[in-house]
């Protein structure tokens, strides 16, 4: 009878462990800004409901984020994203499927901030590049907050900008992930 508890509890713990292994949130921020000198006004828009999945101890990560989610600061703009660029109808949603490359450097279970070099695939507009870039990811209270920017150029992607607002808008646009991730319970 005592192996029988010490059997369950040992399955306990492991459960309990595989479980703080897994990170997850749907209210991560994803933001781009596509804005030049020449721009008469910002070119931006943030997304505060994209999702994200860490596996600490593989080092897997991915992220989703639905298009006509993101917001902007003129409802005209937003319509042009959706219609014009993105094509959010045809097009719904990006996702990034990668892995932390260093992730062995980093601590999951001790507070602190470490930096965290990431590489994977960034689909967008029906079109999937290889993406490599370098963030942060930190450790507080249990939580995991992962930060990254890097370029994303709109052709790669077939998204095409008008002649006629050609040097209004920037042909590389700087995206900004930073999510607040919690352990994923069962």
């Amino acid at each position: 009878m005592k192996q029988l508890f010490i059997l369950t509890a040992l399955l306990g713990l492991f459960t309990a462990a595989q479980a703080q292994n897994r990170f997850f949130t749907k209210t991560g921020k994803i933001s781009f800004d596509a804005t030049t000198s020449k721009s008469p006004e910002n070119i931006d828009g943030i997304n505060k409901n994209a999702t994200c999945v860490l596996d600490a101890q593989t080092g897997d990560i991915q992220f989703s984020v639905l298009m006509k989610g993101f917001e902007f600061d003129r409802a005209l703009m937003m319509e042009h994203f959706n219609e014009n660029y993105v094509e959010s109808d045809k097009f719904p949603k990006t996702t990034y499927k990668g892995m932390i490359v260093n992730n062995s450097a980093i601590n999951y279970a001790k507070d602190g901030s470490y930096a965290a070099k990431v590489k994977g695939k960034l689909s967008m507009h029906g079109e999937t590049k290889e993406i490599e870039t370098e963030g942060t990811i930190a450790v507080k209270n249990g939580k995991i907050m992962v930060s990254a920017t890097f370029p994303a150029r709109l052709s790669d992607y077939k998204i095409g900008i008008p002649q006629l607002v050609a040097d209004k808008v920037s042909q590389t646009a700087k995206i900004s992930v930073d999510c607040t991730l919690d352990p994923l319970t069962k």
